[in-house]
């Protein structure tokens, strides 16, 4: 056990990114406290504190190996409550617009679940850690500011109990796992300090999903289907992901007047109307066991708080409170995950140095900023092959995206290539790995013989 920092930590929010960051810091306070305003379901249900819940998640593999660090039983624990093993990207037909990438096997394997079971089986893994405790509907209202001249401390967290009461529950460290971050950027006000500077790229992205029993004539060649979309001439895409219960979790999406819709009939036809017949020739006949959920996204959002010169001591955003993704890439729990084993790591530095807690958001922003980088950058360099996508566009970004169709040309042809651009994707390793000079070497050649074509 390392020695303590300190004796009570507060986390608001029960999401991935709260249960994740309540077990990181476990090992360093007496007593861990996750604050919840919903009613947490025994089980894999849905909750309102999660309105995106129904629709396909990823866990990445570099999600699921952080997860892994922080919950030795969690791989098994799933395996156990019914997520079914895929292997990457051996199980995948990943459809992209200049070709498929090739069903190889690269040595990873993932699960595929439903987000409600992922969180069902973490929650249970955190009520097993004897000094965290888990309080359902205790809404966090604000953080408590301690001012000493222009310096500025959080003490603890005001709060409305499930008795209507208005408690304060005090701590040496609070960590905003909300989301929405409302708190952090209030309790900067109240500090005197400035909000952080905002980097948003706007999307307009709408997606719906179902459950659909696996029919059994499903495609034999294939346990996880990607189609991506064709920006800007055809914004619709597909997802199908199988799940606990032997169940297809089926998400279609599209941007602006493409959006999907909540009847299954227009379900279908958006499903038929995707540049591929893949998806709709998959689940056309197949048996629907849930309702349709939508679910809408404006924009991804990135709260520099690695940029910010002050901040109050004993306060902590992490997960989507400091970067919220675009989800149709299923990076946000991943990213959340890795976020708090660097938190971790952070903590056990401190208690072997004997050291406070004074600097640790300063430090923990500047560890973050590559964790969130790699992701973002995927991310929003195809998001930006739609022109009708908002935000500040790098200058070189039609020179990225040469670079980019030529890599994924080159992935398709090489295996080792292949390897190198899926473990970025799945954020085991950085972007910069992509970076590499053999590698940039080769991509240039085929960017040169591509434009001789063309």
């Amino acid at each position: 056990m390392s020695p303590v920092l300190g004796r009570q930590a507060v986390v608001v929010g029960a999401g991935m990114a709260g249960l994740a960051t309540a077990r990181a810091v476990s090992d360093f306070f007496e007593r861990v406290v996750i604050l919840e305003k919903d009613v947490l379901p025994e089980g894999a249900a849905t909750r309102p504190g999660t309105p995106q819940c129904r629709h396909a998640h990823a866990l990445l593999a570099g999600g699921q190996k952080a997860l892994a660090g922080l919950f030795p039983e969690f791989e098994r624990e799933l395996a156990r409550a019914g997520a079914v093993p895929v292997r990457v990207a051996s199980d995948f037909l990943f459809q992209r617009l200049n070709g498929d990438m090739p069903a190889r096997d690269l040595g990873l394997q993932i699960f595929s679940m439903s987000r409600p079971l992922i969180e069902a089986v973490v929650r249970g893994c955190v009520r097993r850690c004897r000094n965290i405790e888990l309080r359902e509907r205790w809404r966090a209202k604000e953080f408590v500011v301690d001012r000493n001249g222009g310096n500025a401390r959080i003490s603890g967290v005001q709060c409305d109990a499930p008795s209507h009461s208005c408690e304060k529950i005090e701590a040496e460290l609070v960590v905003d796992a909300s989301g929405h971050g409302s708190l952090t950027l209030a309790a900067l006000a109240v500090a005197d300090q400035p909000a952080p500077q905002e980097v948003a790229i706007g999307v307009d992205i709408g997606y719906a999903t179902t459950l659909l029993e696996v029919p059994p004539d499903a495609p034999a060649d294939w346990k996880c289907l990607f189609t991506l979309p064709d920006y800007p001439h055809n914004t619709r895409g597909a997802f199908i992901l199988p799940a606990e219960g032997g169940q297809w979790m089926v998400t279609t999406s599209g941007r602006y007047d493409e959006k999907p819709v909540g009847e299954w009939t227009a379900f279908l036809e958006h499903t038929k109307r995707i540049r591929t017949s893949t998806a709709f020739e998959a689940i056309r006949n197949a048996k629907r066991v849930g309702e349709i959920a939508q679910f809408g996204f404006k924009a991804s959002r990135w709260r520099r708080f690695d940029q910010t010169a002050t901040f109050p001591a004993g306060l902590l955003p992490i997960g989507d409170t400091i970067c919220r993704f675009n989800p149709i890439y299923g990076q946000g729990m991943s990213v959340a995950c890795q976020e708090a084993v660097t938190l971790q790591r952070l903590l056990s530095d401190k208690s072997a140095e004997g050291g406070s807690l004074e600097d640790l958001a300063c430090s923990f922003f500047k560890e973050a900023q590559p964790i969130i980088e790699t992701p973002w950058s995927t991310a929003v360099m195809p998001d930006f092959l739609d022109p009708r996508t908002e935000g500040a566009r790098p200058p070189d970004l039609a020179n990225t995206l040469r670079f980019s169709a030529a890599m994924f040309k080159l992935a398709v042809e090489d295996a080792a290539i292949h390897k190198i651009v899926t473990d970025v994707q799945h954020l085991l390793k950085p972007a910069s790995a992509l970076r590499e000079p053999t590698l940039v070497e080769r991509v240039k050649s085929e960017m040169a013989a591509r434009a001789a074509v063309n």
